[in-house]
């Protein structure tokens, strides 16, 4: 039934797109003074600004996670803009190079 042919549409491409050259993904650990302060708002909005994709959430024992992935020049940037607002107050940043994900858009704050 023609009705139906919908239904026999192609597979979809699962293609993965293809990334920037050089680009690549990191997750952070960040302690200080980072929690009630904005932080998860200000990485959104720098990370905007900057190109770089992820996502950011605050943890139980009061650090700040966040998966960055873009240009790596561009990540010291990220966290200066962070710590430019003044109540942040980084003490320390613990970093590891994880697998691309070529399917991140945007860069979302996780856990309200």
């Amino acid at each position: 039934m023609a009705m139906f042919d919908f239904l026999k549409q192609k597979e979809k491409d699962r293609t993965p797109p293809s990334l920037p050259e050089g680009t690549v993904r990191r997750r952070y650990s960040v302690t200080g003074r980072v929690q009630g302060v904005g932080f998860r708002y200000r990485a959104r909005y720098a990370a905007g600004q900057l190109g770089l994709t992820g996502w950011v959430e605050n943890e139980d024992d009061g650090s700040v996670t966040l998966e960055v992935q873009g240009d790596p020049d561009l990540f010291a940037r990220l966290f200066d803009m962070i710590a430019a607002g003044g109540y942040v107050q980084i003490t320390g940043i613990q970093s590891k190079e994880i697998p691309l994900n070529p399917w991140d858009r945007g860069f979302s704050v996780r856990g309200y």
